[in-house]
């Protein structure tokens, strides 16, 4: 059968999971991926609460959806960055408390052992949804060398090897417990994580000693616009891509006035270079993607990350999930010229 369609939650935050979920279903999703913000999935409510997570698996039946994944990438942007007023508008006021840089990455890190914990538990509870697919939380790990992308000052590669240093004395602690709670995290490879393309993604693997745990939330449209090859990645971390999204972005557009690195401009400026689109409405080829999953055999969900700031949400996430249903498909279970073969 084609993989399963579901949504991120992420971007539709601003509404109460019960006003969310039918109109996810009236979109056409099968599931879900939960964020760890809003009201979607609260994970000191998951450990601490009796009946929390069966009155949430009552709420996703209710309307025949499934959860294949939970993602806490706010938090998990915390472990590693150098920590500013930023952060304090995307982190719970409990891990920001007082915002002293070293006490926010060590309560964030806290709290994604936590969500590993969370996960566990929620999975557990589940219907079929766990039967087919690993629990698997989605975040971003943060960087303390982000801001030494462009190299300069002269950026070593000795004080780079410190970054990757700082990224797994934090994250293996945290992957640890991920082993223990049999949860996997996947990393969306993203600008301002530690990977951010195949180089860096290779890198951070083997910073953590390849981790079992450790892998991937395949998401194209952070490649795309930088020039990365994002049909190799998928062959170079096959058995690592835990999860998958769906994104579209185009790129080679604007009016010339700003590069690939935004020139601290607003998303849908019409002077950029690149933007994320509604998926089938940018330059991603989805087919090559989903040829290329089935090459590796990941057989997890298809979950729309939906981001257009020229579209309306619910047209745009409608057609979207539309556009890969029509386009995915389940690989061949047998040659398709074994008719031909001679019979002995």
């Amino acid at each position: 059968m084609p993989r399963p369609v579901t949504l991120f939650t992420g971007q539709w935050a601003d509404l109460p999971l019960a006003e969310l979920a039918p109109k996810v279903k009236a979109m056409g999703y099968d599931g879900v991926e939960l964020a760890c913000w809003g009201d979607h999935f609260e994970v000191d409510k998951a450990l601490a609460e009796s009946d929390y997570i069966k009155k949430k698996w009552a709420l996703l039946s209710k309307h025949g959806l499934a959860c294949y994944a939970i993602s806490n990438h706010l938090v998990g942007q915390a472990v590693c960055d150098l920590t500013d007023e930023r952060h304090q508008a995307i982190l719970p006021a409990e891990v920001w408390g007082d915002g002293k840089p070293e006490g926010v990455r060590e309560r964030a890190a806290e709290r994604m052992k936590a969500t590993a914990r969370a996960a566990r538990k929620f999975f557990n509870a589940g219907s079929g949804s766990k039967k087919d697919f690993p629990a698997v939380v989605n975040g971003f790990t943060g960087s303390s060398i982000w801001h030494a992308v462009y190299a300069f000052p002269p950026t070593s590669q000795k004080y780079l090897d410190k970054g990757f240093a700082d990224f797994a004395k934090r994250w293996l602690p945290i992957l640890d417990v991920f082993k223990k709670e049999n949860v996997n995290f996947a990393l969306e490879v993203h600008p301002t994580e530690i990977a951010f393309d195949i180089a860096s993604a290779a890198r951070a693997l083997q910073a953590v000693k390849h981790h079992p745990r450790f892998g991937f939330n395949y998401d194209p449209s952070h490649f795309g616009y930088q020039g990365v090859d994002y049909i190799r990645f998928i062959h170079a971390f096959g058995d690592r891509i835990f999860h998958a999204h769906m994104k579209d972005a185009w790129w080679g557009h604007g009016d010339g006035s700003v590069g690939v690195f935004g020139g601290h401009t607003d998303f849908a400026d019409p002077r950029r270079y690149w933007d994320f689109r509604s998926v089938g409405r940018g330059d991603i080829n989805f087919e090559e993607i989903i040829v290329a999953l089935n090459d590796v055999g990941y057989r997890g969900p298809l979950s729309v990350e939906w981001e257009d700031g020229r579209m309306d949400r619910i047209h745009g996430a409608t057609e979207s999930c539309a556009f890969l249903r029509k386009l995915d498909f389940a690989p061949n279970a047998t040659a398709f010229d074994a008719a031909f073969a001679k019979k002995k």
